[in-house]
């Protein structure tokens, strides 16, 4: 049987760690820069990093018109942090132009929880993942403000203003997590996201 391929888009972020996660999974993993290296994926992973430097980034080496067509036409994708706003349709606090890959009926906020030294670690309870609590490390971390209908809400904290935030959602074929499971050696957010692969 052949094995599934699954990309990490690798212009900026946390990339290395992705790819040490999925090969720690028996997954064949393959950084994705240019627009051939789409091809043939069963799935893709957005990083966390730095949402407007990856926007950018994608717009100069050409990829992203390609991943957004292709995310359109049913890619399954999980973004964490950076990459949970690169899927989103709609942003708060971002500079005015730059542009998301869309596709999560959300609105995230950018930098919500606060800047680098607001970053924090919680234990955060995800429905679909089994074995209890998953280790999140939330740094400069966007949550979600509004989310469509169609969006299924799988987690929600509650930072010190005492407000439930959403920190994960999944729409269909879109996954994305606030915070970063790569840089923990828990591999069920990755193994959530291979079990949407089919």
């Amino acid at each position: 049987m052949r094995r599934r391929t699954v990309g990490v888009l690798a212009l900026q972020g946390d990339v290395l760690e992705h790819l040490a996660a999925l090969e720690r999974l028996g997954v064949d993993a393959r950084p994705v820069r240019r627009p051939t290296e789409l091809v043939g994926l069963a799935g893709i992973i957005l990083p966390g990093g730095e949402s407007t430097t990856i926007d950018k980034l994608s717009r100069a080496f050409d990829v992203r018109e390609p991943l957004v067509a292709a995310l359109r036409g049913g890619l399954p994708a999980f973004g964490s942090c950076a990459g949970l706003i690169m899927l989103a349709d709609r942003l708060i606090d971002a500079h005015s132009d730059q542009q998301t890959f869309g596709g999560l009926d959300v609105t995230v906020r950018r930098n919500a929880f606060g800047s680098q030294v607001a970053s924090f670690e919680a234990d955060v309870d995800v429905a679909g993942i089994s074995g209890g609590p998953v280790h999140g490390v939330f740094i400069r971390a966007p949550w979600v403000e509004q989310a469509g209908s169609g969006v299924e809400v799988l987690s929600v904290v509650r930072p010190d203003d005492g407000h439930p935030r959403i920190v994960a959602v999944r729409q269909q074929h879109l996954f994305g997590v606030s915070f970063h499971p790569e840089v923990t050696r828990d591999l069920r957010v990755h193994e959530y996201f291979l079990g949407m692969l089919g």
